[in-house]
This record gives C-alpha cells, structure tokens and sequence, in this order.
C-alpha cells in the first residue's frame, strides 16, 4: 500500500480547473518530484494533500485512510505532514525556537518542556543549535529556510510536502537547503517536492512528475524522464528549463 494515494483529485478555483483528476502514488521512504509550468497545479496539489484546500472530487488517502472524508479532523492529519513554502513564514517577532514551537503547544496540545526538547534536537538536525534564540530576520535566507523545515519536522510527519524551497534564495545558498534535503531523503523520509532544481531532481527523487493542465503528462524515474521524455510538451518544458 502506498502511503500516499490520490485518485481522481479535481479541483477548481471558479471556473479555472487547476487539477484535472489526478492520480499519484508515492510509496514510504519515496522522494516524487512534481515539475511543470507555473500554473500547472504543483502548488495546489500539495495545498489539497495537506488540507489547506479542499478538492472537488477524487480521494486523498494517507496511509491507508481517505483524509478527504469531511469527517477527518483537519489538525489531527496536518500533525502526519510537514510542508515548506517557498517564503519561509517565519513569525519575524519570535525567536527560531518559539517559532518551532508554537503549532506543537497552541494546536497539538504537547507540553512546553517537550516541545522545546524537541525542537532543540530538530535545529541540531539541521545545523542552527546554536540560532535558537535568535530572530528570524537575523539569519540568512538558508537558515531561515532550514529553520521552517525543522519546524515542518517537529512533529515526525510521516510525509514531508516543499513547494520550491529555493526558489527565494540566493543562488549560493541554495546548495544548503538540498543538502539538507539529500539527509532527510537518506533518513528515509517520505517527500513530495515541487522544483525546478534538476540536479536535485536526478540525485535525489525516486520519480518525476511532469504535470500539465493539472494533470499527470508523465512519470518516470528521473533519469528516463528528464533525459529521455516521451511527451513532446515534457520535452518543450525541459528544453525551455536548461535554455
């Protein structure tokens, strides 16, 4: 069983269709990479995944259970996903760590103590123990950026969603935050990533997704799809990306 499955996702924002019954399965410990045009759907697709949209149609299952059944407690299934956007969301007047501890007390209920704990071993894991105090406009744009995948991690999601973490920063510290991302995928973490960092995507992801009008085009693994695609759009799209 996959531990994430989407059937027949269709969702549409009046009377633009964003997604376009989609289907996808990602298997644990699997790192998919969805790439595409802006306005493909990349984005609104881990929107519905981590319920901050609800879809029109289809089923989303985690693990096994439909999460899109209204009757789903909404916080309780966030507490299972992490999820990264491309701007960083800090709150810029608390420090690095109340940042990562606020959604663990405020809506998950876990008591202070431990959730500092744990959010001191989840900067530790990502290189910033010693920015625990410090305020997020004091770092720079790769710290900030691994200090909202800490916070995305400190509830041990079992699947982590990014929608173009890198695309905000400067080019030399883009190569951070990947590597970053490279230790988690080795840790076994199950990640869904939208990006247009195609080394990334070669070295890291067990398959590509080339989406367009909000759909699956192709899938395959990174070497085949990104070297050899079939489609002629995945091939205008890759041809435009390297030009």
């Amino acid at each position: 069983m996959s531990l994430l499955s989407l059937r027949g996702v269709r969702k549409s924002y009046g009377d633009q269709l964003v997604l376009d019954g989609f289907d996808l399965d990602v298997e644990a410990g699997e790192c998919v990479v969805l790439i595409g045009a802006s306005g493909s759907g990349k984005s609104t697709l881990l929107r519905c995944v981590n319920l901050l949209e609800t879809v029109d149609d289809g089923v989303v299952e985690l693990d096994g259970v439909d999460i899109t059944d209204p009757r789903v407690n909404a916080d309780q299934v966030r507490s299972g996903i992490g999820i990264v956007f491309q701007s960083y969301n800090l709150f810029p007047h608390l420090s690095v760590l109340d940042n990562i501890t606020l959604a663990p007390i405020r809506v998950h209920g876990v008591p202070r103590d431990a959730a500092r704990t744990r959010a001191l071993e989840m900067l530790d894991r990502v290189g910033l123990s010693d920015k625990a105090g410090a305020r997020p406009d004091d770092l720079s744009g790769g710290q900030q950026q691994r200090a909202a995948i800490a916070r995305a991690m400190v509830n041990s999601p079992q699947l982590l969603l990014l929608d173009e973490v890198t695309s905000a920063l400067d080019p030399e510290l883009v190569g951070e935050v990947l590597d970053l991302l490279r230790e988690l995928k080795s840790d076994g973490m199950t990640m869904l990533v939208c990006t247009h960092e195609m080394t990334f995507a070669r070295d890291v992801a067990d398959k590509v997704c080339f989406l367009h009008q909000g759909r699956p085009l192709e899938i395959g693994p990174p070497a085949e799809l990104l070297d050899h695609p079939r489609e002629p759009r995945t091939q205008d799209f890759l041809r435009r990306l390297r030009s």
